[in-house]
């Protein structure tokens, strides 16, 4: 090992010794032949866990967890570009790019099964030739002393000639500053200077994040002596490196040297605890898995370095709930935290659920000095069909009554200790023997679980009286491999048929018969008969009619033969497509009794027994023969063959029906009637026609068909003229009718004007008596009174006399006596009619009575009456002491003062004694 080298291993209070040496080339990428490479793991003490960052021609990291020695120790390299001897010397294995890649090494004694493991990367020093001597110039790295924590990336060589020459600037190795350091701070990192500072002033400064961007102020420097500080504790975990760059310039800001660059590395401390994704985690197992089966997978990150035992992670199982049938059910891989089971005897039956505490440490496991936490994995044993269902009871037993469905006759109930509503305890039920006819099923209780023995098709129990089955039960799920079916999953089932009373039934219904229509009243049809089932009981069938449309059969009420009541016919509204149809009731004297229904179908065969119909009934055709004729045809009720062809004839009688009509036949169906004169006086004339259908014998009818005969017009229609004269009236009936509506109407005019002149008469017409006289004019309304005090619970203070007046004197506006008129603008009403008609005396009444109740001035007036004095008493007496005697002691003079309201009252008691 040269100088250099002896001076980097010495600077190192423990570490290790390199020794290398290579041929030297400026171009830092050439490919070289590394000769040798050796690293000596020294002893530490045996807790020691100490990082050292060497800055020689490689970085070591040395990681020592115990130390008894090097002898026995073994040595094993990550990289495949390197090897390591026995003795721990490192070499290349074949030429290498410069510089390679990091790479580890791992150092470990078999005995005590300790570790150590050494992170080295590479970096590029030079060889230079001095002065006639060869030597190594080396990157200071060691920050403890003084001549080795000040870097010199600026270097400049003298020429021989006398010339200065610039030489290409170092790579500076990182720096390494460990987290969470307890300071003090500001700590220094290394001394930064340029060989000109000799001749000039220089000032060194930092740029880049952790300087001059945030994180501000994380890194400082002296701008004078160039010593960079750290100035506060660091995280690895929240910034892992810093990349500055160094600058010197002279007093006026200009740049000295070129910009370097300075790797920071925060080395990782184990400050953090692994943490689970989830603290509760849940899988499952089937039961009766087999040691081995995978579980599930619990996750644990560190946020450590990952490639330091400070972020390797370690699992392992604490507890397990409850610890049956073993204590160890389950063990977990402690690199992937895979959890599987490692012993048999799952049983859902017995343990459902287990309870798996797992705890993860850092530092690889070692519980002395790694961080633990712990989750929880809740772990459910899945069922699997190991129990097949069985039966309660071996046999079961029914009663079910015939001829009923969709009744439940029997519930079987089995037992099945696999996880109730799953596929491995749902039962399905199957009838293996006993009902070949599938009278049965049984259905599954969806709740329960129970079998429900149902009838599906009916039972007869005159053909079986019982039925004995044997059922079988399974799962909706196959049994688990291994597992054989109980033999308690069969059992028998009795089902016992109870008789009934059943009803009646025609073998043959319905039941169809043939014969002609119109056979006379009282043929015999067929028997139609019913047939009692209960073949176990002596009963009498009875039967009747239930519908019978027509009222045309009978049947009799012992053996059910049927006869006519009355003549068939097919023509009739009753029959549909020929067939007539009737039900008959059959009924035993059972109890309760019962009855069956039958229908008969009789089909009608036609006979020619209907004669044709002419058809239109009616015509019409011009006056003079011209393309206008009749098309006739015939409609026969019965059916072919006695319908058509049918034939069209004139008869002979009377005489004018040939001589002024003919006929022409079309075709079978079909014919036209036409005039056989050139003129016929317009009119309607009846015109006979013979038609005769083509059945066996031949039927014929003369039918009459209405022709009218009219003018027509150049198309061949009948004039609106000609249509009346065809109807029958002429010209002077016409015009007849015409002066009639004539004067009909003038009449119905000349009595409107009188009447409107009579109206206008009386409404001018004056009365021929004298108002003042006029009767009408003396009726008046006036209000209800009612009884009088005797009659009546009234208060008649109000009506008592004040002594003084001075309170109506001193009123105040707007307070009125009762009898006053109210002042004020006074709306518009009707005025009342003071010479009515004689024959309006109604209207007058009703008239003068609505204007008198819609009249607010008349007394007495509806407006707010205050009543602010009571008075002690009243001079007046009881006003039921009024009277109407006649005796002429009262004196009525005062009613002059009372308005000419009161004039005729006062005319009539007040000047008696004047006349």
């Amino acid at each position: 090992m040269d100088e250099s080298g002896r001076t980097g291993a010495r600077s190192a209070r423990a570490g290790t010794r390199v020794i290398c040496s290579r041929s030297h080339k400026r171009d830092i990428s050439t490919s070289v032949k590394i000769k040798c490479l050796k690293l000596v793991f020294d002893c530490f003490p045996y807790h020691a866990n100490l990082t050292h960052f060497f800055h020689l021609l490689l970085s070591v990291l040395v990681k020592f967890n115990n130390c008894a020695g090097n002898k026995g120790v073994r040595y094993e390299t990550n990289s495949l570009d390197f090897k390591v001897r026995a003795d721990g010397t490192l070499f290349a294995a074949h030429q290498l790019q410069v510089p390679p890649k990091p790479l580890r090494v791992m150092a470990w004694d078999p005995q005590s099964l300790a570790r150590r493991e050494a992170m080295v990367r590479f970096l590029v020093a030079e060889k230079s030739q001095h002065n006639g001597h060869k030597g190594r110039k080396m990157v200071p790295g060691d920050l403890a002393q003084q001549q080795s924590d000040t870097l010199l990336p600026w270097r400049q060589h003298q020429s021989p000639n006398g010339l200065r020459r610039q030489k290409r600037d170092w790579v500076i190795p990182p720096i390494n500053v460990p987290e969470n350091s307890r300071g003090p701070f500001p700590q220094q990192l290394v001394r930064i200077r340029s060989d000109k500072d000799k001749e000039i002033h220089i000032r060194y400064s930092i740029t880049g994040v952790g300087a001059d961007q945030p994180p501000m102020e994380v890194f400082s420097i002296d701008p004078v002596s160039g010593r960079m500080y750290v100035t506060r504790p660091m995280d690895r975990e929240e910034r892992a490196s810093y990349h500055l760059r160094a600058h010197a310039v002279d007093m006026n800001g200009n740049k000295v040297e070129n910009p370097i660059d300075l790797y920071i590395y925060v080395i990782d401390m184990n400050d953090n605890r692994p943490e689970f994704i989830n603290q509760v985690y849940n899988g499952s197992v089937d039961e009766g898995s087999k040691p081995g089966t995978y579980v599930m997978t619990v996750t644990a990150n560190d946020a450590d370095d990952s490639t330091t035992a400070n972020g390797m992670v370690r699992y392992r199982i604490v507890t397990q709930t409850p610890q049956s049938p073993s204590q160890n059910m389950f063990t977990i891989n402690s690199e992937t935290g895979d959890i599987v089971t490692v012993a048999a005897g799952l049983d859902r039956e017995k343990v459902q659920q287990y309870i798996v505490i797992v705890q993860a440490t850092d530092m690889e496991g070692n519980l002395n000095y790694g961080l633990s936490n712990t989750a929880t994995a809740i772990i459910s044993v899945t069922d699997v069909n190991d129990n097949p269902p069985e039966f309660t009871t071996s046999t079961y037993s029914g009663e079910v009554p015939e001829n009923r469905v969709e009744v439940v006759v029997a519930n079987l109930t089995v037992m099945d200790r696999d996880q109730p509503h799953s596929p491995n305890w749902n039962a399905i039920y199957r009838i293996i023997s006993g009902d070949p006819s599938g009278h049965f099923t049984i259905r599954t209780d969806p709740v329960t679980n129970e079998g429900m023995v149902t009838v599906v098709k009916a039972v007869d129990y005159e053909m079986n009286r019982a039925f004995m089955l044997t059922v079988m039960v399974s799962n909706q799920a196959p049994l688990a491999s291994g597992i054989q079916m109980s033999f308690q999953s069969t059992a028998g089932v009795t089902i016992s048929v109870t008789d009934v009373n059943e009803a009646p039934y025609f073998p043959t219904n319905h039941k169809l018969i043939r014969l002609e229509e119109g056979v006379p009243t009282g043929t015999v049809l067929t028997t139609f008969s019913a047939v009692d089932p209960d073949r176990f009981m002596q009963q009498a069938v009875r039967y009747s009619k239930l519908s019978d449309p027509a009222n045309w059969l009978n049947i009799n009420a012992t053996n059910g033969q049927i006869t006519t009541a009355a003549v068939l016919d097919r023509e009739s509204d009753y029959i549909k497509n020929n067939v007539y149809e009737a039900t008959f009731l059959a009924a035993d004297n059972g109890i309760p009794p019962a009855s069956g229904t039958g229908t008969l179908q009789i089909y009608l065969i036609d006979i020619n027994d209907n004669a044709p119909e002419l058809l239109p009934k009616e015509a019409q055709i011009c006056e003079k023969p011209n393309l206008n004729v009749i098309n006739i045809t015939a409609a026969d009720a019965d059916m072919d063959p006695n319908v058509g062809p049918f034939v069209f004839e004139l008869p002979s009688v009377p005489s004018a029906v040939r001589k002024n009509w003919t006929i022409t036949r079309l075709n079978g169906d079909y014919a036209q009637l036409s005039l056989r004169i050139m003129y016929l006086e317009a009119g309607v004339y009846d015109v006979p026609i013979i038609v005769t259908d083509s059945g066996n014998p031949p039927l014929y009818n003369t039918s009459v068909i209405k022709v009218k005969v009219c003018p027509c017009d150049e198309n061949g229609d009948c004039t609106t003229i000609g249509a009346v004269a065809a109807a029958g009236l002429g010209t002077g009936a016409i015009i007849a009718i015409l002066i009639c509506i004539i004067i009909l109407l003038t009449m119905v005019l000349l009595f409107v004007v009188w009447m409107k002149r009579r109206e206008k008469e009386r409404h001018t017409k004056q009365l021929l008596i004298d108002p003042e006289d006029d009767v009408r004019d003396n009726i008046l309304k006036y209000d209800e009174e009612g009884g009088g005090e005797e009659d009546q619970d009234y208060d008649l203070s109000q009506l008592q006399q004040p002594e003084t007046m001075d309170h109506v004197l001193n009123k105040t506006p707007g307070v009125r006596r009762v009898d006053e008129r109210p002042i004020g603008a006074e709306p518009q009403y009707p005025i009342r009619p003071v010479i009515p008609h004689p024959g309006d005396i109604g209207d007058f009444i009703n008239e003068g009575l609505r204007a008198a109740d819609n009249d607010p001035t008349a007394p007495p007036y509806d407006s707010l009456l205050v009543f602010d004095y009571e008075g002690s008493g009243s001079t007046a007496g009881s006003v039921s002491s009024l009277n109407s005697s006649s005796s002429g002691d009262q004196d009525y003079d005062y009613l002059n003062d009372w308005g000419p309201r009161f004039k005729k009252l006062a005319d009539m008691y007040g000047g008696g004694e004047e006349d």
